[in-house]
């Protein structure tokens, strides 16, 4: 076993005063990790990583344990195009496909860092309420915006 070490840090001083951060997290007890770059042609889906509630289940062939994974990171990789990042969230826990999704702009160079994808997103639409039952990542899929992009893709289990 291993420990991951993700480091962020911001760097800027306005008016002659440092006013940048460093925030390190360790994820204790890493085991695999699945780290990949794909090329997302624009026009059309690419998913990226696939999670169900066990490994490599019959009914999603290659996925990832949800309820191992520990850390996921997508980084749009491209430097002047924006991706749109889709969560799809399986909140029937079934492992059968997504019910929900919700989508999030990555732009250029900018990365979407998540935990535990376990009982980790959720979605509503009803009067934009604060939703607390959560429900497993089914899978990430990636739509470029307007032209080809490169995303990076890890994820520590």
């Amino acid at each position: 076993m291993a420990t991951l070490t993700s480091t962020i840090t911001e760097s800027i001083s306005l008016n002659g005063a440092d006013r940048g951060s460093t925030n390190t997290l360790s994820v204790a007890s890493v085991t695999q990790v699945f780290h990949r770059i794909v090329t997302c042609p624009t026009g059309q889906d690419t998913t990226v990583a696939t999670f169900a509630s066990t490994a490599d289940d019959s009914a999603v062939s290659g996925s990832l344990d949800v309820e191992d994974v520990k850390y996921i990171r997508v980084t749009n990789l491209d430097s002047s195009n924006p991706v749109n990042l889709s969560l799809q969230i399986d909140a029937g826990e079934d492992d059968s496909a997504a019910d929900e999704s919700a989508t999030i702009l990555i732009a250029a160079g900018r990365s979407f860092i998540m935990g535990a994808p376990s009982d980790g997103v959720a979605v509503s639409d009803a009067n934009a309420t604060i939703v607390t039952a959560l429900h497993n990542l089914e899978s990430l899929l990636i739509d470029p915006v307007s032209n080809n992009v490169t995303v990076e893709v890890f994820i520590a289990s």
